[in-house]
């Protein structure tokens, strides 16, 4: 069962879902930007600069954490995303190192 905030357990983390969210070209950047960065950093959702109103900003980042992808925590009036590193490549296997691999445009 997720979490208060909609994080899903390791186990409750589904395949269907992960690539649904990564589906989107602006959710795996998201991803791709977290995964190439040291583990444990955290960013504050506008930090990744997405053309999108807060609305679909916020739409995206739900997708991402109930898929699994990233954790979330408020940080006074804003929300820091960190990518779920371990907990993705437990699961999935080397899925990280292909979408960090992904050229961008």
């Amino acid at each position: 069962m997720p979490d208060d905030e909609g994080h899903p357990a390791i186990e409750e983390m589904k395949l269907g879902p992960v690539l649904a969210a990564l589906a989107d070209p602006l959710r795996r950047r998201v991803v791709r930007e977290l995964a190439s960065a040291p583990d444990g950093t955290a960013r504050t959702c506008s930090s990744f600069e997405l053309p999108v109103s807060k609305a679909t900003l916020t739409h995206h980042f739900r997708a991402l954490r109930e898929a699994g992808l990233i954790q979330q925590v408020s940080r006074g009036n804003s929300r820091m995303a960190s990518l779920r590193r371990a907990d993705i490549e437990q699961r999935f296997p080397g899925l990280l190192d292909i979408v960090a691999s992904e050229p961008t445009d």
